[in-house]
C-alpha cells in the first residue's frame, strides 16, 4: 500500500502554500491525523482521516488519493473528501464572519483633508 509525507499531502492538496507551512501548522498542533497529534513526516494513507484548523475555519477530511506532485486546485479537490457536517460547520463560520465585518465600523480610506480638520475642531472645540 502507498504512502506519503503528512507534509507533503497537505502541501499537494493546497492546504498549505509551502511544506515549510504545512510542517509549522503540523508541530503547533493544527493537524491531527486518524484523531492524534502528529509529525509532519508521519505517513499518510488513502483512508486516513484528517483534521485541519486554520485560524477560525476548521476542516475534516479523508484521504481519497496520493499525488506524485503538487497540481492545480481544481485537481486538488479530487485528492480528499470533506464530510458534510464539515462543510456547514465552516461555511456557518464564514458567514458569521461576513456579518461581523458588515456590522464593524470602517475607518475612513485616506486621511482628513484641511476642511475636514477645520470642521472636526470646530466640533470638539479645540479651536486653534
Amino acid at each position: 500500500m502507498e504512502s506519503q509525507r503528512l507534509d507533503k499531502w497537505l502541501w499537494a492538496a493546497r492546504f498549505y502554500k509551502t511544506r515549510q507551512l504545512a510542517v509549522e501548522a503540523i508541530n503547533g498542533g493544527k493537524v491531527h491525523l486518524n484523531g492524534q497529534r502528529t509529525k509532519p513526516g508521519k505517513e499518510v494513507r488513502e483512508g486516513s482521516r484528517i483534521q485541519i484548523r486554520k485560524g477560525s475555519l476548521e476542516w475534516e477530511i479523508q484521504v481519497r488519493e496520493l499525488p506524485r506532485q503538487r497540481r492545480p486546485a481544481s485537481e486538488a479537490v479530487h485528492f480528499y473528501q470533506e464530510s458534510s457536517e464539515s462543510v456547514a460547520r465552516r461555511e456557518a463560520v464564514i458567514h458569521q464572519e461576513r456579518l461581523l465585518r458588515a456590522s464593524a465600523p470602517r475607518a475612513p480610506a485616506t486621511k482628513p483633508s484641511k476642511r475636514d480638520r477645520r470642521m472636526i475642531h470646530r466640533f470638539t472645540g479645540k479651536e486653534s
